[in-house]
């Protein structure tokens, strides 16, 4: 795992590789809330990560996601989050939180089209959401983070699978 390799303005948040710390990722699904989504995160044989499962609505469920604590991690010379990534074709959410113990993150939806593509996300574009609700606040506009996080979402039973290669910032 490749925390804070600095190039020029651009930071590596997390590099997935046959060496990466997996483990460091947390799946959290909607049985928290009684749900029956189930995921995982794991490496492929190419050394991506590879967050794969399946949403349900049963129980009132309907998302699953992973999420990285990260040591703080210095934005105001960056303006973009850089993600190289392979989705299944459908939209996939992109969080971040300043600090881990805030309740809302900052997010911005993906739609990805089956192929390997890199997403540029503007910081300034992250609108602030909790519980899958946009709140009353201005977008992101703080100068760290401290966790990075995938949610898959759907109103129907639905498997999904993205793969990931790294997440920069730029």
């Amino acid at each position: 795992m490749s925390v804070f390799n600095f190039t020029q303005n651009k930071k590596v948040i997390f590099e997935f590789d046959t060496s990466c710390n997996i483990d460091a990722w947390q799946v959290v699904d909607d049985v928290v809330m009684g749900g029956k989504s189930n995921s995982e995160i794991s490496l492929n044989e190419n050394g991506n990560g590879l967050f794969k499962g399946t949403v349900s609505i049963e129980n009132n469920g309907g998302f699953s996601s992973i999420r990285l604590n990260v040591n703080k991690i210095e934005t105001t010379s960056n303006k973009t989050i850089l993600l190289k990534l392979k989705g299944d074709g459908s939209v996939f959410q992109f969080r971040v939180k300043r600090s881990k113990h805030e309740r809302h993150s900052y997010t911005f939806n993906v739609k990805t089209n089956g192929n390997w593509e890199t997403i540029e996300i503007p910081l300034t574009e992250m609108t602030p959401s909790f519980r899958g609700f946009k709140l009353d606040i201005s977008n992101f506009n703080q100068d760290d983070i401290q966790q990075i996080g995938f949610l898959k979402a759907s109103n129907t039973n639905t498997p999904f699978q993205l793969e990931i290669k790294h997440i920069h910032l730029n």
